[in-house]
């Protein structure tokens, strides 16, 4: 089984922490976005990893490249980058890494974590993450029949189809069927808005007799701006937590200071006169004085004084020191 991981975009919602760092690398939790994701869905198709393919653009960098490897290298997978350099669309985007695509595979993209305990359907051409939903007309939707199988996608749909909601993860039984539906897309110049689009070659695909078949999460967590991104941090710790996984470091250096769980508290930690919690996460490194911080994201080697911060996101090596408590603050970035 591969899994191919597009995220070459910008993530322009989420800066200014986009500005120093790609999206999918954004710890939550003190893991990446993307770590999380790929781990997550190792254990929903529960087969072994062969290969996890990651599309970036050049501009992200070599320390980047190294990353993303090395968190295949932790599935005991094979680590492969790929580029997409323009921004055509989501089938060119996958279809920039067709030299992987041989095989099972599953397509992920980078911007989204779910819990799931579905089987993965295995003989069907196509499973599609989906997730019930409240408001269907904000997403794009699948449509299914009696027998449980996806007949019908449809985008943003103003009048009642389906509550099933597409989250961006599938898997198909053939990435050489894949690979030749996006070539076909590409080769025709098959365009929406000007890019190539993956529902388009799904659409192909189920006219040919193709089975497609749902795979229901139970949560769907975005990571798409700042307060959705520290909303699924808090979610995500309440998760861990309930699962009985130990968040914080045995490292932590605390004086007069109170951890109110679920936390992530990572390495080098220092709490001098704090409260931290719930729902924080704080990485390796930090300090954190005569504050208090609840339902916030605190990347690595930061110091925060005299505060009281609640739905804040704060970057790499910044320092605040302030009295404002909704805040969203990028690497470097100092407020003193």
């Amino acid at each position: 089984m591969k899994i191919i991981v597009p995220m070459a975009g910008r993530g322009s919602r989420l800066r200014p922490h986009t500005l120093t760092i790609p999206k999918p690398l954004i710890p939550i939790a003190g893991k990446p976005i993307v770590h999380r994701l790929v781990e997550d869905i190792a254990g929903v198709i529960n087969q072994e990893i062969e290969e996890i393919a990651f599309i970036i653009h050049k501009d992200f960098g070599k320390q980047v490249e190294e990353d993303l490897v090395a968190i295949a290298q932790k599935l005991g997978a094979r680590g492969t980058i790929y580029y997409q350099n323009e921004a055509l669309g989501t089938a060119h985007a996958i279809l920039c890494a067709k030299e992987s695509m041989q095989g099972p595979l599953v397509v992920a993209y980078a911007d989204t974590l779910f819990r799931a305990d579905f089987s993965l359907d295995t003989s069907a051409d196509s499973v599609i993450w989906v997730k019930q939903v409240e408001d269907p007309s904000a997403f794009g939707v699948v449509q299914l029949n009696e027998n449980n199988q996806i007949v019908d996608f449809v985008e943003k749909p103003a009048q009642f189809v389906s509550d099933l909601a597409i989250i961006g993860i599938y898997y198909f039984k053939s990435g050489e069927t894949l690979r030749s539906e996006l070539q076909y897309l590409l080769d025709n110049d098959v365009v929406k808005g000007g890019e190539y689009q993956l529902t388009d070659a799904l659409e192909n695909m189920k006219q040919k007799g193709m089975k497609f078949v749902p795979g229901k999460v139970d949560e769907w967590m975005d990571c798409g701006n700042k307060n959705v991104t520290v909303e699924t941090n808090s979610r995500l710790l309440n998760f861990l937590h309930q699962d009985g996984i130990h968040l914080v470091d045995s490292d932590v250096k605390s004086e007069n200071s109170t951890i109110i769980p679920p936390c992530y508290i990572g390495e080098d930690v220092v709490l001098i006169n704090a409260t931290v919690g719930p729902n924080v996460s704080l990485g390796k490194g930090c300090h954190v004085q005569n504050s208090t911080i609840k339902n916030s994201l605190v990347q690595n080697h930061s110091n925060i004084k005299n505060a009281n911060l609640d739905n804040a996101m704060i970057g790499n090596h910044a320092s605040f020191d302030g009295n404002f408590s909704s805040i969203s603050i990028g690497d470097y970035s100092v407020l003193e």
